[in-house]
């Protein structure tokens, strides 16, 4: 018969008559912290919530007054949403460029601008069906950005910023000079709907783009933390922080700031598809330099190298953008003083005041927000009443 000896030092401890050696008794581990499953539940499954969310909004009718115009199946509702959504997609697709490699691209409007016009200028010029001119786009874009990037990549820092500076600059040329009469020039190029399907055309098929905007922003975000995750992702976080220590460890960066590249270039050139279906055309300002400067903007506001940061970045700037166009002509703006009626009724003025207090109060940008707002919470709740 074993005996069992409990010591207050320790566990318990069972030992036999017949001398044999004691052996103790497993005892239960740590409890886990309450709430901690949950939460952990909660982190990995709310971008399918989220995603879930957004997919079954155009069934909504709610208002939101003074933050859209009308409900939230409205098509114009529903347009300003997927605009904001493939600008969030674009964004997160230029910080695994900026944010996650550390490369400053100011020609990253080219291959955006590539994915407009090559959609529109197949299906209005050459007359090709929606699904090959996409697909022609998508390749010779990505093509584009890989031949580009070979070259840029000969270079770094202030030097590489400037390359595809001037890469951008001559796109912008080709598309004001309407290059082989295939632009529009200054005007810009309307999109022939006749040649596009018929679930696509149209006010009452606006929640078609919107869907295809939020698949556009889905696949964007799938791969940018799937390459985030994986040893290239590791490779790019350490050609961000230290370069040579790259070189050291017998890996060419060369090699991986071009992958960067050309899959950052790539999506874009995606998100330019889908734009082009959502205006309806091809207009010049997508060739600007001021397209990617918003794109540095969207990133740094969001957090550059965070999860959702630049996606919260992008969704926001492009909200504003449009909101603050309509705000800034409103009869509110135009009854008040000259010396605020002026500045407030500018856009750009506003989202750089915005921007402004944003990296001053929030250097980590929105994605950094909550961590900031923490302790903050917490001295709150130790605070005694």
């Amino acid at each position: 018969m074993t005996e069992t000896t409990t010591s207050s030092a320790g566990p318990a401890v069972a030992t036999s008559p017949a001398g044999s050696p004691p052996t103790e008794t497993p005892t239960a581990g740590p409890a886990p912290a309450p709430g901690r499953g949950w939460r952990s539940a909660l982190r990995t499954w709310s971008p399918l919530l989220v995603l879930l969310v957004f997919a079954v909004l155009p069934y909504s009718t709610v208002s939101v007054p003074g933050i859209f115009d009308g409900p939230l199946n409205a098509p114009g509702t529903l347009q300003l949403l997927a605009i904001c959504l493939v600008f969030g997609g674009l964004a997160a697709g230029y910080d695994l460029l900026f944010g996650r490699t550390g490369m400053l691209s100011f020609g990253h409007a080219l291959y955006f601008a590539a994915g407009v016009y090559g959609t529109d200028i197949l299906i209005t010029k050459a007359g090709l069906p929606l699904w090959q001119a996409a697909l022609l786009t998508l390749t010779g874009g990505t093509t584009l950005a890989a031949l580009l990037g070979a070259v840029a990549l000969r270079t770094a820092g202030i030097a590489f910023a400037m390359v595809t500076l001037a890469f951008a600059q001559v796109g912008a040329i080709l598309v004001a000079q309407d290059f082989w009469g295939l632009t529009g020039g200054e005007e810009g190029l309307p999109l022939d709907v006749s040649g596009l399907p018929t679930m696509l055309v149209g006010v009452a098929n606006t929640v078609n783009l919107y869907w295809l905007a939020l698949a556009y922003l889905a696949v964007v975000v799938l791969v940018v933390h799937r390459v985030a995750g994986s040893p290239t992702g590791r490779v790019l976080a350490g050609l961000r922080d230290d370069e040579r220590r790259i070189g050291v460890l017998g890996l060419d960066p060369y090699r991986f700031k071009l992958v960067a590249f050309t899959l950052s270039g790539g999506m874009a050139v995606g998100g330019g598809v889908i734009y082009c279906l959502l205006v309806g055309g091809a207009s010049p300002h997508v060739t600007s330099s001021e397209l990617t400067l918003s794109l540095l903007v969207m990133v740094v506001l969001g957090g550059p190298g965070t999860r959702w940061g630049p996606v919260l970045g992008g969704m926001l700037y492009m909200y504003l953008d449009h909101r603050l166009t309509a705000f800034g002509a409103s009869s509110a703006v135009d009854s008040l003083p000259g010396v605020l009626s002026g500045p407030l009724s500018q856009p750009l003025f506003v989202l750089g005041t915005v921007f402004i207090l944003a990296v001053y109060f929030f250097p980590g940008g929105l994605a950094g927000l909550a961590g900031r707002l923490g302790p903050l919470r917490a001295a709150a709740r130790r605070r005694p009443s």
